[in-house]
C-alpha cells in the first residue's frame, strides 16, 4: 500500500475508527499524490519568477493560448478563468460560495463541523466517488421503492453493492420511516449500511414533513447504537424546489453530529438549483468530528477524482461562481422557483378535480420537478408507447402501474391538455381486448 494512503488510513482509525471501518478496499488505497505533476506545477506556481515549464498547457502573450473564436463567445470572463484547468478539488472561490450558499439555506448547520465542498461534475459523480470509496461487494445499499434508476448502475453494477428496498410510502401517504428502521435493523450481521435520501424524491417529487424527518433521524441513530456503522448520503439533488410544508433544510445538518458511527455526506449542486443542467458542477461535502478526519476524506476524494476526470471543467464552475455573486441571483431564482410552483399547484388542482380519478390515482407530492400517477386499469409501459405513438406525448413508465409526469418541462398553460390527453390514451387501451 503507498504510504501516503496508509498515513490517511491511520489518520482516520484515529479520528474514527468506525468512519474507517466503513471504506472499501479502493477506498484504503486510494489516496491523492502531494509528490507529483501537480504538487510540483503548484510549487513552481508560486517560485517559478523568470519560466515556469511545469504543466500541460499553453501560454501566449502571458495568458492561456486560446482561439478567438472561441474567445469572442466567452468575452465577459478573462482568459485565466476559462482556459486553465481547475484544481482537482475545484475552484477554491466556487468552494467557499458554495459553503456559505450552504449555510444560510441549512441554518442547521451552524456550529456544525463539515468540510469545504469539493467540487464534482456534476450529482452523478458525486454519487460515484461516494460508491467508490464506501461501497464494496455484499455492501447494502438502502433505497426506497421507488428511486432514481441510476443508483443501481452506481451503487449495484459498479461496485457489487447489494440493493435493499423499503416502501417509500406508508399507509397514511408519508414517508415510511418505520421501513426504513427495519431495514437499517436488517444490516446488524453485516454491520454496515449506505443509507441514501433523496428528497425531494425522484420520480414522485415527495419530500417528508418536519415529524418524518425526525423519524428518520431517529431510525438512523437507532441503527448506529445497535453498532451498525451507517454511510448516509443525502442526494439532495432538487434542494429548495418546495412548495409545500415539508422539510425546507437538508438532513445533512442533523445527520452531520448524529453519531460516531454516523457518516453524514451531502451530495448537490448548480445542476437544477441554478438551472444550468449542462454545466455539471456539482460538490461532495463530509460532515465529521475533527478537521483531521475530514481533511483525510477530502484527501481520498481528490485520489478518486484525480484518477478518473482529474478535474471538473473550469467554464463552467466561473459561470456559476459569477451567478452566486450576481445582485440579481437570488431575485432571478425566486423568479424561477414561482413559476414552478405554479406548475406544481397547477398539476394538483387537475389531479384534485375528479376528473380523472377512474384512471388512476396519484402519490403524494410537494416539490422537486415530478409526480407520479398510479394507473388502475392500464399498464403504464403499455400506456407510455400509446402515449408517444398516438399524441406525440413523453412520459416515464415505473413497473407495472407508475407513470412519472415532469411538469418541470411543461408551460402551466399545457398542464391541463397533458392530463386530458394521458386520460384519453387511458381510455383508448381500455377499449383495446387484452390479448
Amino acid at each position: 500500500m503507498n504510504p501516503l494512503a496508509k498515513q490517511l488510513n491511520e489518520t482516520l482509525e484515529r479520528e474514527n475508527p468506525h468512519v474507517y471501518a466503513m471504506l472499501s478496499t479502493l477506498g484504503k488505497e486510494i489516496y491523492f499524490p502531494k509528490v507529483g505533476i501537480l504538487s510540483q506545477s503548484a510549487e513552481a506556481k508560486t517560485k517559478a519568477t523568470k519560466y515556469n515549464a511545469t504543466i500541460g498547457t499553453a501560454l501566449e502573450n502571458g495568458q492561456p493560448m486560446h482561439l478567438k473564436v472561441i474567445q469572442d463567445t466567452l468575452s465577459a470572463y478573462a482568459p485565466k478563468d476559462i482556459y486553465e484547468y481547475a484544481p482537482p478539488a475545484g475552484k477554491p472561490e466556487l468552494r467557499t460560495a458554495w459553503r456559505k450558499k450552504m449555510i444560510v439555506e441549512n441554518p442547521s448547520l451552524e456550529g456544525k463541523t463539515f468540510s469545504n465542498p469539493l467540487v464534482t461534475n456534476a450529482l452523478t459523480h458525486g454519487l460515484s466517488i461516494v460508491s467508490d470509496l464506501f461501497v464494496g461487494p455484499g455492501d447494502s445499499i438502502l433505497i426506497p421503492d421507488k428511486n432514481w434508476e441510476n443508483y443501481e448502475l452506481t451503487f449495484g453494477i459498479r461496485r457489487g453493492g447489494e440493493i435493499v428496498n423499503y416502501p417509500l410510502y406508508n399507509t397514511e401517504g408519508t414517508f415510511n420511516a418505520a421501513a426504513l428502521r427495519d431495514a437499517i435493523l436488517g444490516q446488524k450481521e453485516k454491520g454496515k449500511a449506505i443509507v441514501l435520501l433523496n428528497f425531494p424524491n425522484n420520480p414522485t417529487g415527495y419530500t417528508p414533513g418536519l415529524e418524518e424527518g425526525r423519524q428518520i433521524i431517529a431510525a438512523i441513530e437507532e441503527g448506529a447504537k445497535a453498532g451498525i456503522n451507517i454511510v448516509v448520503v443525502t442526494d439532495d439533488a432538487y434542494f429548495g424546489l418546495f412548495f409545500e410544508e415539508s422539510l425546507h433544510q437538508s438532513l445533512f445538518g442533523q445527520l452531520s453530529d448524529l453519531h460516531p458511527r454516523v457518516l453524514a455526506i451531502k451530495i448537490d449542486g448548480a445542476t437544477k438549483e441554478e438551472y444550468v443542467w449542462g454545466f455539471r458542477v456539482g460538490f461532495i461535502t463530509y460532515a465529521g468530528k475533527s478537521e483531521a478526519l475530514l481533511n483525510a476524506l477530502e484527501q481520498k476524494t481528490m485520489g478518486i477524482i484525480r484518477a478518473t476526470i482529474s478535474s471538473g471543467p473550469h467554464p463552467s464552475q466561473t459561470f456559476v461562481l459569477h451567478a452566486l455573486n450576481a445582485p440579481e441571483f437570488q431575485a432571478q431564482k425566486l423568479e424561477k422557483f414561482n413559476i414552478m410552483k405554479g406548475r406544481a399547484n397547477r398539476v394538483k388542482k387537475l389531479l384534485d378535480s375528479g376528473k380523472f380519478n377512474e384512471a388512476w390515482d396519484y402519490y403524494p407530492f410537494n416539490s422537486g420537478y415530478f409526480m407520479c400517477l398510479k394507473l388502475k386499469t392500464v399498464d403504464a409501459e403499455s400506456l407510455r408507447l400509446h402515449l408517444l405513438d398516438r399524441y406525440g406525448v413523453g412520459t416515464i413508465a415505473l413497473g407495472e402501474t407508475d407513470l412519472r409526469v415532469a411538469f418541470s418541462c411543461i408551460e402551466e398553460s399545457g398542464l391541463e391538455e397533458l392530463f386530458d390527453l394521458i386520460y384519453q390514451g387511458v381510455r383508448d387501451l381500455e377499449k383495446i381486448p387484452s390479448q
